[in-house]
């Protein structure tokens, strides 16, 4: 009865200072408001899982690579044998970095998801345009952190990677030579260079994380989009975040991590190059220069111009082109669920997308360059043509008029 009297007093006692600090400065009713009672559609599955999964990698990533740092020396004569050390005489050290390292790809698996449901379902429509701006503005910085990280171990594949990517920008007409020596911080990738993608690679991520917070405050204005593209305005129509999502969430990060702690502890080399565990070394050039596999797609469309300029521009033109997805699009129907043609047309764009990381793993010569040209030509074909002429060719299904009636009609169709 006494603990039981102690436990009471110190519950009191602790609601008394929540309340307290609270009324002072409101935290925990924003959290509660936001993150407990948050208003969500009630036909959520699970491909929207991906947003919270992709944040809470960003906060693994940031974590392990502050402790990363620490223990990494920036200069040219030394990174490699710093990361040696981490691995071989830090406690724990090989765990931190293949966690960090193989979470960049399961960092870009997530997004890459996150992405493409949102293509499909029409998640960039009004009024969620700045919602999905802001996630493109993610991905370009998740790019050049990721980038400037592969270069940070100093094997052969980060120096000749970053040597052959910096290059690229010395095609821009008047400028160009001028960027290549400002990234480069001298006349070649050299220790400036090592030292200055160190810097921007710590950065980044606490950028990201501003972007991540206006993402989520864009929301949250508007609300979540659903499977069926129709707005929850009703009542009955939303259910609160917590326990309902949260639940949700929990397995889909089980399941996550189970994936990711296989890669880290039975595989943990498999996204990575053989190339990089050998010194860099500038006299050497390694017989086939990669990036990781979440650039290869983009690999691919620079390749498929034989002019440099050309390539170089059509590469950040496949990024860029998605920042006016939500004007491209004259569909009044919002999710792809109802649109067939649209449907049809997404399914090849999802092949176009798998042709060119093929292709940009592969030699830029025979059936690797054909195939990536021809990928290329669907995947601006898709976004600069198919989505502004399906929006008045296409005869979508009838659609719900609220979500309510959709859960109806799934019903009767079971």
């Amino acid at each position: 009865m006494a603990n039981v009297k102690k436990s009471s007093t110190l519950s009191k006692d602790s609601n008394r200072i929540a309340k307290w600090i609270d009324y002072r400065l409101p935290i925990l009713s924003f959290l509660k408001a936001e993150a407990v009672d948050y208003p969500t559609p009630r036909n959520l599955n699970y491909w929207w899982n991906f947003g919270s999964l992709a944040g809470i990698t960003l906060v693994i990533m940031i974590l392990t690579g502050i402790w990363l740092a620490m223990h990494y020396t920036p200069h040219t004569a030394h990174a490699f044998e710093s990361v040696e050390r981490i691995m071989r005489d830090v406690n724990y050290g090989w765990l931190l970095r293949y966690i960090h390292m193989n979470g960049a790809s399961m960092f870009f698996i997530v997004v890459y998801v996150h992405m493409f449901r949102g293509l499909f379902y029409g998640s960039y429509k009004k009024p969620r345009e700045l919602l999905w701006i802001f996630g493109v503005l993610i991905l370009l910085l998740m790019m050049a952190t990721a980038f400037m990280g592969y270069v940070l171990p100093w094997g052969q594949m980060s120096f000749w990677g970053a040597t052959v990517i910096t290059n690229l920008f010395s095609a821009i007409p008047l400028v160009g030579d001028s960027i290549v020596t400002l990234l480069w911080g001298g006349f070649s990738v050299d220790n400036p260079t090592l030292n200055r993608f160190f810097a921007l690679h710590y950065l980044f991520p606490f950028l990201i994380v501003g972007l991540v917070f206006l993402h989520l405050v864009a929301l949250h204005t508007h609300g979540s989009n659903n499977p069926t593209g129709v707005e929850a305005k009703k009542p009955s129509d939303k259910i609160p975040f917590h326990p309902y999502y949260t639940v949700k969430d929990i397995l889909g990060l089980v399941i996550f991590l189970t994936i990711w702690g296989a890669f880290v502890f039975f595989a943990p080399n498999f996204f990575g190059e053989p190339d990089n565990y050998i010194p860099a070394d500038p006299l050497v050039t390694p017989p086939h220069i990669v990036p990781e596999w979440y650039f290869l797609p983009f690999y691919a469309i620079l390749r498929s111009i034989p002019d440099k300029l050309g390539g170089v521009v059509l590469m950040f033109s496949a990024v860029f082109v998605m920042f006016i997805i939500p004007w491209l699009d004259t569909s009044p129907v919002r999710s792809g669920r109802y649109r067939p043609l649209y449907k049809i047309a997404y399914v090849f764009f999802l092949v176009a997308c798998v042709a060119l990381g093929w292709a940009g793993a592969q030699e830029a010569e025979g059936v690797p360059l054909l195939v990536s040209r021809l990928a290329t030509a669907y995947y601006f074909a898709f976004f600069l043509i198919l989505m502004p002429v399906l929006g008045f060719i296409e005869k979508p299904l009838p659609v719900p008029e609220s979500l309510q009636e959709s859960k109806r009609k799934k019903g009767a169709g079971r």
